[in-house]
Order: C-alpha cells, then structure tokens, then sequence
C-alpha cells in the first residue's frame, strides 16, 4: 500500500524538480521542444501513478489494514520491555540505530561513485530515518541529548533523499533523452541537466560526509 501510494507522490516531486530544473537553463541552451516533452511525460506518468493509487485505495485489503491499525489501537500487544524504566529502554534503541545509521553510511562512501552507492547511500537514509524517529520519541524522557540527536538526524536524512531525489530525476531525464533522440529532436538540453543533476549529487554527498566528520 505505501508503494502504491508513494508513487504518486514521488512522481509529483520528480515533475517538480525537473519543472525546476529545466526552468533554470538559460535561452540559448534550450535546445528543442523539451518544455512539451516533459509535459507529455508527466501527464502520462501522472494518469499512471494515479491510477495505481486509486486502485490500492479500493482493494479490500487497505479496508482490512484500517482494522488492523485500529484493533492494534485498542489493544496494543505489549512486551516485557514495556515494563521497562522508558530512559533504559530509549537508549537502548537509539543506540542501536545510531550504530545502524553509521555503519551503513560508512559502507556507503567506501564505494565508488556510481548506481551501487546511490542505493546504499538510499539504504543507509531509512536507517537514519529510524534514528531520528527514534530520538523524536525518545525527547519527552532523554530530553536535550535526543533533540539535538533528532536534529543531526534530520540534517542527514534530508540531505540525502535530495540525493535520492537527484537519482531519480537523473533516471528520468536520460529517459527523456533518449525518447527525444528517437523523435529525432535535440537531447543536449537533458544532457545538461543531467549533468547538473550529477554536480548536485556530488554536492550532497560532500555535505553528508562533513556531518559525518562532526559527530
């Protein structure tokens, strides 16, 4: 169900960054018809991640999720942690995840630029998620220690789902290119965004490693 609905959304913020992108190239180097291609793809991808939503919207199983969700409401199966002191138990977790997080970025940046880290480096952005997750929770009973841990968290996870959002947006315009190649229009234009696209990345990826080095 997440799948199904995050597609439409993903495919909202990707048309928004390539709206974005492609709106930042100067006159002389818009190169083509790409203002009409790039509409033409996201009213086709739209009508597509809308209908995938829809249709998960109205499976039976999303209805018997919402019961699922609202049985676990009223009678949450608790552990033995439960009965745990709360400061004991939240750092516990957050010092699991935290090792989590680290260790996956550290395998991330031993790998050379290319679709292999992309993916590790979007791995190591959901552990991160899950530690700051886990640190908002944790405020009200650690306090000072887990906000300021919450907030190099979501420095993280933002910087890197740009990154991932760069990924996808690079994905698409060397579609986009290649469509427009075999239309027989100019793909210099989406050659550089693509390019500008990569510059980004490397950008965020700099960034993410000095908020590693500062920890």
């Amino acid at each position: 169900l997440a799948g199904a609905l995050g597609t439409d959304r993903d495919r909202e913020v990707l048309e928004k960054r390539l709206r974005g992108l492609l709106g930042d190239v100067e006159a002389p180097l818009l190169l083509g018809p790409a203002e009409a291609r790039l509409t033409t793809w996201a009213v086709r991808a739209g009508e597509t991640s809308r209908a995938t939503a829809l249709a998960a919207l109205d499976d039976p199983r999303c209805r018997a999720l919402l019961d699922d969700w609202a049985n676990l409401l009223a009678a949450p199966p608790l552990t033995r942690a439960a009965v745990r002191p709360a400061p004991q138990h939240f750092r516990k977790a957050i010092k699991k995840e935290r090792r989590r997080s680290r260790r996956l970025l550290a395998q991330a940046f031993a790998l050379p630029h290319g679709p292999a880290r992309d993916v590790a480096l979007h791995e190591a952005r959901k552990k991160t998620k899950r530690l700051r997750y886990a640190a908002e929770s944790a405020r009200p009973v650690l306090g000072k220690p887990a906000k300021r841990l919450t907030r190099e968290a979501k420095a993280l996870t933002s910087l890197l789902g740009h990154h991932h959002d760069g990924v996808e947006a690079r994905a698409a315009l060397l579609r986009l290119a290649t469509h427009a190649q075999t239309a027989g229009e100019a793909g210099f234009t989406w050659g550089l965004l693509y390019g500008r696209e990569e510059a980004r990345a490397r950008a965020y990826e700099e960034e993410v490693e000095r908020l590693r080095a500062g920890e």
